[in-house]
């Protein structure tokens, strides 16, 4: 047999997959005619194990399991312009629950079984990935909404009711002052720290735990009043703040707030009543806390005055919440700020 010339440093993955395959059928041809495996390794410039390869795939599938397979990513199924536009639908607007599917949130998995189960189209879990990002989306932290939570009640307040009560103030002259109180701990922490890797930083502080509370309200004209205190906030400790309130401010107020049960309690109900002629009060929508501005001042504090020092008694505590506040009573362009969050914006004018 004549001896075929090889190029020298040749590889046969640089040859077209057509040329590929024409010299594994030519190899096998040869080995199977004169079963000289090694001379027919040597003809071609391939190994003797890579010839008893291509001869045992042929015993075992014929011609057809010499074929070159397909490289790179196989082509599957594709998702049309507007089938994409329902799954970025459903993904926006409802949970994986809502539709039967065994997740909580969306994951690259529950994305693949919609897809799926929507348009029967079957793709794998890195490819709903790659759909998801050319999409647009991305992995987020969700937040928390109570499942009590009324969608009705919340548009008739974006819509009707926040309008009326704003145009009423106007036409009052009244100031509307958006209020809340919050609990705050010792042990509440929040960010990060630089530390050797597998090596956990130990930030040193007292073992006991203590707190205290925070009531305050904010405008957006940027003012704050605020007023922090020790004792379980009860009725009495609400009509203390009220009084501090009205003291510092010299026109009729309208006050928004949660229905906490303090805030709808006998003894409160009396005070408003008794001074309805420079107070009015409205309630938000029940279990909708992201609708008030106040929420972000209750962040700010926890994140900067609490979460990143360590008090060592409920004094140094006190004092670290009533030192922040103050300083950010003197910065009304941060108080302006919390109206610019997109849930509250509505109420920046």
């Amino acid at each position: 047999m004549k001896k075929q010339k090889q190029t020298k440093g040749k590889d046969g993955r640089s040859l077209s997959r057509e040329a590929q395959e024409a010299i594994r059928i030519r190899a096998v041809r040869a080995a199977r005619k004169s079963g000289r495996v090694n001379q027919i390794a040597g003809q071609f410039g391939v190994s003797r194990g890579t010839v008893s390869m291509w001869l045992k795939k042929y015993r075992e599938g014929g011609v057809g399991a010499l074929r070159k397979k397909r490289q790179g990513r196989p082509p599957g199924k594709k998702i049309t312009r507007e089938q994409s536009r329902v799954v970025m639908g459903i993904i926006v607007d409802r949970t994986p629950d809502q539709l039967k599917l065994p997740f909580a949130l969306w994951t690259r998995e529950a994305v693949r079984d919609l897809i799926e189960k929507k348009f029967h189209i079957r793709i794998s879990v890195m490819t709903a990935g790659r759909w998801l990002k050319s999409w647009g989306m991305t992995p987020q932290k969700p937040l928390r909404r109570a499942f009590e939570q009324d969608p009705e009640a919340i548009r008739r307040w974006l819509e009707e009711e926040y309008p009326y009560i704003r145009k009423a103030a106007k036409a009052e002259g009244a100031e509307i002052h958006w209020g809340d109180e919050m609990g705050l701990r010792s042990d509440h922490q929040t960010g990060t720290s630089y530390g050797l890797k597998g090596r956990t930083p130990v930030i040193p502080g007292t073992g006991q735990r203590f707190g205290c509370s925070l009531i305050s309200t904010i405008t957006n004209r940027g003012t704050l009043r605020f007023m922090v205190f020790k004792e379980r906030f009860k009725s009495l400790v609400m009509i203390r703040f009220l009084k501090r309130l009205f003291k510092s401010v010299h026109r009729k107020i309208y006050l928004i707030i949660d229905r906490h049960p303090v805030h709808v309690s006998r003894l409160v109900k009396k005070w408003f009543e008794k001074n309805q002629r420079m107070v009015k009060v409205f309630f938000l929508p029940a279990y909708a806390p992201e609708l008030n501005p106040d929420e972000y001042l209750n962040h700010d504090v926890k994140s900067n005055a609490v979460g990143r020092r360590r008090a060592m008694n409920q004094e140094e505590l006190m004092a670290d919440i009533r030192g922040y506040c103050r300083s950010t009573q003197r910065q009304p362009e941060i108080v302006k700020k919390f109206f610019e969050a997109p849930k509250v914006r509505y109420a920046i004018n």
